[in-house]
């Protein structure tokens, strides 16, 4: 990770963390659905946009067009509506900090799917911290609502797990060598042809009330930002700094969701959140291993010094 890779990843983190109080701000004057829709529609014209200047090779096989099909359903589809769904019960910064757990469940699910990635003690401790985590942050107070902010908070979490599961299945795109950028676009274009037209039976959004200018910015901000510009970010820098890096955005992330969402929306930063984004990213750390290898060669040393 060198200086410019840092610095990506900051801006990463500050794009995705602000698309929560804008998913909230867009949400004020379009229904679920549309907002999802108009997202991953005016993100796909933007990252078509970038394709045609970079002349960039777009596939041609039915193959390959039907695993950007799937990685749509699985990145764009279902936990981009799961979001904004729950956060029409719940405020922004939360919703960001349960999106925090998504290496979590994926380290869960390529353990259990992929032969190389099989579950060791370390990340199981991991997940039992970031899971942890998860539970202080819902807290026992939601039990007695369960029609409520707990259903809202659950639905965010299966948008975490979807991601999980879009991870691994992004290995069978592997084969066919697409550019980043195409493999975004290709999967945005899939998810608008799916989302669109769910939105015009559901919505029927042409029979909405107009919305006023600052729902349209924020559409504009959650979808060229937070969708179109963070996806080119993103896999810059997986190309530059390499996967494992770049899963430090998560923890990144929630920090700036919930001080945007605290000055753009008035949204209360309570103890329980703070303290249960620690434990999440006390997991992720441990689940990585980086921080604590210096701390196991240490005391490495220290065993074999006592032992001459």
């Amino acid at each position: 990770m060198d200086g410019l890779a840092w610095l990506m990843l900051i801006v990463l983190a500050l794009l995705w963390g602000l698309s929560f109080p804008f998913a909230h701000i867009a949400l004020r004057g379009l229904p679920v659905l549309t907002l999802v829709a108009l997202r991953v529609l005016l993100a796909t014209v933007t990252l078509w946009a970038v394709v045609a200047l970079m002349r960039l090779q777009v596939p041609d096989s039915r193959a390959a067009w039907a695993s950007l099909l799937g990685m749509g359903v699985l990145n764009n589809v279902i936990p981009f509506s799961l979001i904004v769904w729950g956060q029409t019960e719940i405020a922004a910064g939360l919703a960001a900090v349960l999106i925090g757990t998504t290496p979590l469940f994926t380290a869960f699910v390529a353990g259990a799917l992929l032969p190389d990635e099989r579950i060791t003690v370390p990340r199981l401790t991991g997940i039992l911290f970031g899971m942890a985590g998860v539970v202080v942050i819902v807290g026992p107070g939601v039990l007695g609502d369960l029609g409520h902010s707990l259903w809202a908070q659950c639905a965010v979490l299966g948008a975490a797990l979807s991601y999980s599961f879009s991870s691994v299945f992004a290995r069978r795109l592997r084969r066919f060598s697409m550019h980043p950028v195409v493999l975004s676009a290709g999967q945005t274009l899939a998810s608008s042809a799916i989302l669109v037209p769910a939105a015009l039976i559901v919505d029927r959004p042409f029979g909405l009330p107009m919305p006023g200018a600052d729902v349209w910015l924020a559409v504009l901000a959650f979808a060229v930002l937070g969708t179109a510009v963070a996806y080119i970010l993103y896999f810059a820098i997986i190309a530059r700094a390499g996967a494992t890096n770049t899963m430090l955005v998560t923890v990144l992330n929630p920090v700036f969701a919930l001080i945007s969402g605290a000055l753009l929306l008035g949204e209360a930063v309570t103890l329980r959140q703070v303290g249960g984004l620690a434990l999440i990213a006390l997991g992720l750390s441990v689940v990585d291993g980086r921080l604590w290898r210096p701390l196991g060669a240490a005391v490495a040393r220290q065993a074999e010094g006592t032992r001459g």
